[in-house]
């Protein structure tokens, strides 16, 4: 196992590459405050999906969309490890059971930090959604910006990636689909 120990000795000898003085002032400290910042960065992988999404409350009855939507998050891209930030969209039709908003908002933070494509943010959410939750329909929406087309590569500043994972009724019913673009619409 990567003791914390290995993991900054990496990131110095990362800073031999990059530096010529890698035990500078400014960069003496710089390992443990990486390690510090990775810790919290990629938090998501000490969550779990089940825990985020267990605890539920009665739906009362209540049969119509839950939109949480422009939900801000940030990642990191698993192929050139720059950032990627954006907003989510996450809906469902619950049956019996509806989950705290808050949950909406943690379960995209659970697959965000983590080194990751948007892609798979955007499928991982809408399954944990409907393995968890059981409803009639999930949705899920992401619209990011990505480091490694801003600062390299095509250098495009203004791109704007969107994917979606539609489950369920929103899968299915063009109405469903109709009417969560709606509400999307309305929220932006």
């Amino acid at each position: 196992m990567t003791t914390r120990k290995d993991a900054e000795e990496a990131v110095f000898t990362l800073l031999t590459y990059l530096d010529s003085q890698p035990n500078r002032e400014g960069l003496k400290d710089t390992p443990r405050r990486v390690i510090d910042s990775w810790d919290e960065v990629f938090a998501g992988y000490k969550s779990d999906a089940e825990s985020i999404l267990q605890a539920t409350f009665n739906a009362e009855g209540y049969d119509g969309i839950v939109l949480l939507s422009n939900i801000e998050f940030h990642s990191t891209c698993e192929h050139h490890l720059q950032p990627f930030s954006g907003k989510a969209h996450v809906a469902y039709i619950p049956v019996d059971r509806i989950v705290g908003i808050s949950k909406l908002a943690r379960i995209v933070d659970h697959h965000a930090l983590r080194l990751q494509n948007q892609e798979r943010i955007t499928n991982d959410v809408a399954n944990d959604l409907v393995q968890h939750l059981n409803p009639l329909g999930a949705a899920v929406i992401i619209q990011a910006s990505h480091g490694c087309m801003r600062c390299r590569g095509v250098k495009k500043q203004n791109a704007l990636m969107t994917t979606s994972a539609m489950r369920g009724v929103f899968f299915d019913k063009q109405e469903a689909r109709n009417e969560l673009m709606q509400l999307i619409e309305n929220a932006s």
